[in-house]
């Protein structure tokens, strides 16, 4: 029916997804994710210097350990601007830290943020953002499995759809963590809200090609479902294609020209968006064809020939 077989090379795809994802993991595993203040508790200070030169970590680190705030975490932000994480402060001691800043820099000194959360906050807000996670994937689960009742199986598209988006959580968690590791940026409340975002972006391009399956299983009754499968993948690819490319396009613009202060959020999106077009077309609909061929049965026996032979 269609001369380019996408699902014939559903393994090499299945191979291209482990091959992002794996490294990932281990960078999580060996680094781990450093979160912000939005889900640990602490301060985060950000200081402008306005004689143009940012007061040196070493002596950021001394008025700190004055005030009793042990290893601080000092930042610059180019030439004249610093970020410091601490354990939570009141805004007396933030008064006097200003304070002596200013004096030992010999320079005015004006806050652009300061933001201070306690533990009980961030604990909430952390298990908050793990609810939101496993609610959207179960009700992502129940709803695909109901909009797909009559077809057979309907609950194998809504496990299909929720390993694709599991899918593009890795490719995410494992993008942001060397982002972490190298560019020093935290895992934070918009980073969750980039997440959350891909994840809906992700299952609404699944539901589109599985959709169009279900449409043409009514129509080619006796074909095999790896054709009808392959065959609804290429009528669905340009719309997209073209839908992935307009979000991407715009995305790439605000990452060089939205500035520093979405700049991560951007970028979390627009590894995200990409992903989630890759595992609607190469991941979801591929899975649901192993699954009705049953192939794990395969992978055990050809193994065994080898051995054998």
């Amino acid at each position: 029916m269609n001369k380019i077989d996408i699902i014939g090379k559903r393994y090499y795809y299945f191979a291209l997804s482990l091959l992002i994802i794996i490294p990932g993991l281990i960078g999580l595993a060996i680094w781990g994710m450093p979160f912000s203040i939005d889900f640990t508790s602490g301060s985060l200070l950000e200081v402008k210097f306005d004689s143009g030169v940012a007061l040196a970590p070493a002596d950021v680190i001394t008025i700190y350990n004055q005030s009793g705030f042990n290893d601080p975490q000092v930042q610059t932000s180019g030439n004249d601007t610093i970020i410091v994480r601490s354990k939570e402060m009141s805004d007396t001691v933030e008064t006097s830290i200003l304070a002596a800043l200013q004096k030992r820099s010999n320079s005015t000194v004006t806050v652009l943020s300061f933001e201070s959360v306690g533990p009980s906050v961030g604990q909430e807000i952390t298990n908050r953002a793990a609810e939101a996670v496993a609610l959207a994937a179960i009700a992502i689960l129940l709803y695909i499995t109901f909009a797909f009742r009559g077809v057979p199986h309907a609950f194998r598209y809504g496990v299909s759809a929720i390993i694709a988006m599991i899918h593009d959580v890795c490719v995410v968690i494992g993008v942001q963590t060397f982002l972490a590791h190298f560019l020093h940026w935290e895992f934070d409340s918009l980073t969750l809200t980039a997440l959350l975002t891909v994840i809906g972006f992700s299952v609404h391009d699944t539901i589109v090609v599985f959709d169009r399956i279900r449409e043409n299983s009514n129509i080619y009754r006796r074909l095999p479902f790896e054709t009808i499968v392959n065959h609804s993948i290429l009528q669905t690819l340009d719309r997209s294609i073209n839908t992935t490319l307009t979000v991407l396009l715009v995305l790439f613009s605000l990452a060089l020209f939205g500035g520093q202060t979405i700049n991560h959020f951007v970028i979390i999106l627009l590894v995200g968006m990409f992903s989630g077009a890759y595992s609607s077309i190469f991941n979801a609909s591929p899975i649901l064809v192993v699954w009705e061929n049953r192939e794990w049965n395969n992978w055990f026996r050809q193994k065994s020939k080898v051995v054998t032979e």
